[in-house]
């Protein structure tokens, strides 16, 4: 009995002795604002995978923040010569879009009004500001689950983020539905905190023209090659119920509409390529993160441009977070 006492009792010091050295949520929490407080800019690549499609969608980002408000965000689909270029600086916020020749730009607070999964200060504020958060550590990695913040997506409410112990820098994000599916997965490579920055980094003709220097202007959307793509999001008791193919002066546009307990309208055309880049296009709306792409959404509308083809998406009934997930799950492959 004796010997057991004292194997407990020092099991029971080895315990404490480890658990000395762990640091507390509290703790982990407040070393990360702190992290953040002090970090003039930096750069990070990663591999975003998204699970809104009949097939997983896999983006290259690079990222590049310059402390307090610049921004570059590039991504790359892995699998075709699509890139896009999110950019903020002091004149605004421009989404460019190099193989269309296309820039357009945005009077907004993007990024700063919602969750961004590949933005650093972004999901250390989601950790922050979610109080009912769960935490956990390993061996090598703090593990937070929080809330999101996106203003006009319920149905991504929950993110698994996990952080470097050694430097906290990030090294994953896992954002999931109601249900805790994982829809959208971030894995970051390469995180430089502190980078530095030439002088015009974030300047829009500059990144423009770098940009069409690695892509090549697309040749137009052959009629052939234009293939008419249907939402896979499911919404209960919405159908397809007419869909018309119309000619234009600049070939076809699709118009699919869906009625039943919720009516929407979407349409799709090949999207002409702007003869100049030094004029960017004022879009009226809020940028909304579609995940392959930002789009612009008013009240009633989300209109985005994708692969070469120009989509808007209508309707009086659907609700932000409803037009948002249509949206979202446009991007897979043609299927009725």
């Amino acid at each position: 009995m004796k010997k057991l006492l004292v194997v407990f009792a020092g099991l029971m010091l080895l315990f404490t002795l480890s658990a000395c050295g762990q640091k507390s949520q509290e703790e982990v929490v407040k070393a990360l604002d702190e992290k953040v407080a002090d970090m003039k800019g930096y750069k990070a690549d990663a591999k975003m995978t998204l699970k809104m499609g009949t097939e997983p969608q896999v983006y290259n980002v690079e990222v590049w923040h310059q402390d307090p408000d610049f921004y570059r965000v590039n991504l790359k689909n892995e699998k075709k010569d699509q890139s896009q270029m999110i950019l903020r600086n002091q004149e605004g916020v421009f989404v460019l879009t190099p193989a269309l020749n296309k820039s357009f730009r945005f009077q907004s607070e993007w990024p700063k009004n919602s969750s961004q999964a590949y933005l650093y200060e972004s999901l250390v504020k989601d950790i922050i500001e979610d109080k009912s958060s769960t935490f956990k550590a390993t061996d090598k990695h703090y593990v937070f689950e929080t809330k999101t913040r996106y203003q006009n997506n319920k149905m991504l409410p929950y993110q698994e983020i996990t952080i470097n112990k050694k430097d906290l820098t990030p090294v994953s994000v896992k954002v999931m539905d109601p249900d805790k599916n994982t829809l959208v997965i971030v894995e970051f490579s390469n995180v430089k905190f502190d980078a530095s920055f030439e002088k015009d980094a974030f300047d829009m003709k500059k990144n423009m023209t770098g940009a069409q220097l690695e892509v090549q202007v697309m040749a137009e959307v052959k009629e052939e090659d234009f293939a008419v793509k249907y939402p896979v999001a499911e919404l209960k008791g919405v159908t397809l119920v007419d869909e018309k193919e119309m000619v234009t002066e600049d070939g076809k546009r699709f118009v699919l509409t869906y009625d039943g307990e919720k009516s929407f309208t979407l349409i799709q055309e090949k999207t002409e390529i702007a003869q100049t880049t030094l004029t960017p296009t004022n879009v009226t709306g809020e940028p909304v993160d579609l995940g392959f792409t930002l789009g612009a959404m008013t009240a009633n509308m989300i209109t985005w441009t994708y692969d070469g083809v120009d989509y808007t998406l209508a309707s009086k009934e659907l609700s932000p977070e409803e037009m948002i997930e249509v949206a979202r799950s446009v991007q897979g492959n043609p299927i009725k």
